[in-house]
């Protein structure tokens, strides 16, 4: 079977020019970058010119502002907890209520550890209330956290102008954002319009690199201790040998979404959007989740009413199509998203979202499967829907008011509605 593989903001795949740059430091030049013999050299020079080659496409960074970890989720709890450990005389916190859980769990777990945790909330549409979110400044706050774009909507936040607010507010306070969905997709100056963002966070697997590979920007001067303890690695900012070959093949991969970015924004914006125009047209009670916000080019979650996405990714499943009804991070449970359920998404769609995210790989070709797919899984799952009258293929007249509920509706202790309560939760 073919496979159309439309969940990018899950992961992507490795670039055939990525791979080609870090091969050589798992083969050849395979020696540890600490070493002082001479074969250890060429390791520690790539290390020092991918970070170089990072620093600049992130808007002239400084080299030395620079922390390759793991992934993002270490990044992000590297920037929160070192932070607070180098700032124990402030307690508060201010996120959103739609942050990826590396940020949002790490918030609810600040709160039960004694923390005061403020969780901004968005409107229907997935924007940040910016009065909310001035309100929720106090003069304890020790950070403010909030991601760049939403990894399930794709809805961009001005992050730019949050952080101005928030230093305008009072320069003390350490902004970060979690720019893992936008490293590579937006352009991000750190130097200009993201001049007063203190951390940043990115993942390499996002942007055609490998997993295991991340990066956290560290403004010269902001006071955070490291979060893993035990070496001298990563100018004593973080402990363990340097991952040579996933490093070079990090600033590769963001070195080609710069040269590409233009081309592909073209191409994906295009094709997500007749994606979702075509969608929109051919399947009735569909919603495009965050479609007035402003949005990341390549991602499209779509709210099927009356009917669950589970069911909906496995009968994509079974065509090759890859999709996702939300964080991969979070796939395994049956509860709504976190995300979904902060934009105040009616009960009735909020279990039947699905998202598609694209890459510069996917094609016209694909979209036209999906076009050609996804309203016939929709036809008939709703079918075997107890809210959906089959033979005038529309909504139950009690179904209707579940339209605006964003609660699940009270079910009656008898057989029947308990099994209806089943099939749709």
């Amino acid at each position: 079977m073919t496979i159309i593989y439309m969940d990018n903001n899950a992961t992507t795949r490795v670039a055939p020019e990525v791979f080609e740059a870090l091969m050589p430091y798992l083969t050849d030049d395979y020696f540890n970058p600490s070493s002082l013999y001479e074969p250890a050299h060429g390791p520690a020079e790539a290390i020092t010119a991918a970070r170089r080659m990072v620093a600049k496409l992130l808007g002239k960074a400084r080299p030395d502002e620079i922390l390759f970890t793991s992934c993002a989720t270490e990044s992000n709890n590297t920037a929160v907890f070192g932070t607070i450990a180098a700032n124990q005389e402030r307690r508060h916190i201010v996120t959103t209520g739609v942050e990826h859980p590396a940020i949002f769990s790490v918030g609810e777990d600040l709160q039960r550890r004694g923390l005061d945790v403020d969780f901004v909330p968005v409107d229907s549409d997935g924007n940040i209330d910016k009065m909310e979110f001035v309100r929720a400044l106090r003069p304890d706050t020790l950070m403010v956290s909030v991601m760049h774009a939403n990894n399930e909507t794709g809805v961009i936040y001005p992050v730019g102008e949050l952080s101005r607010i928030t230093k305008e507010t009072d320069p003390s306070i350490v902004f970060h954002t979690d720019a893992t969905q936008t490293v590579g997709k937006l352009p991000i100056d750190l130097r200009d319009s993201f001049r007063n963002v203190d951390l940043l966070s990115f993942s390499g697997h996002k942007l055609h690199a490998p997993k295991g590979i991340g990066a956290l920007y560290i403004r010269r001067g902001t006071r955070c201790r490291p979060f893993l303890l035990g070496g001298h690695q990563e100018d004593g900012r973080r402990a363990g040998t340097e991952n040579v070959a996933f490093i070079v093949g990090l600033a590769k991969a963001l070195e080609l979404a710069m040269e590409r970015h233009d081309e592909d924004e073209a191409r994906i914006v295009a094709m997500r959007d007749r994606l979702e125009r075509e969608l929109l047209a051919r399947i009735p009670y569909l919603e495009v989740n965050g479609k007035n916000a402003p949005r990341l080019s390549n991602t499209l979650n779509v709210a099927c009413h009356f009917i669950e996405g589970e069911g909906i990714l496995y009968q994509l499943s079974a065509q090759g199509i890859c999709a996702s009804s939300g964080s991969a991070c979070t796939s395994g449970s049956l509860e709504p998203s976190h995300v979904l359920r902060a934009m105040h998404i009616p009960f009735s769609a909020i279990h039947g979202s699905v998202r598609f995210s694209l890459s510069r790989y996917n094609t016209d070709a694909e979209i036209d499967t999906v076009i050609e797919v996804f309203p016939g899984i929709v036809d008939s799952l709703r079918r075997l829907s107890p809210y959906w009258d089959v033979k005038k293929n529309e909504p139950r007249p009690e179904a209707m008011e579940m339209l605006t509920q964003t609660e699940m509706p009270e079910v009656r202790d008898d057989g029947e509605d308990t099994k209806i309560r089943g099939r749709i939760s």
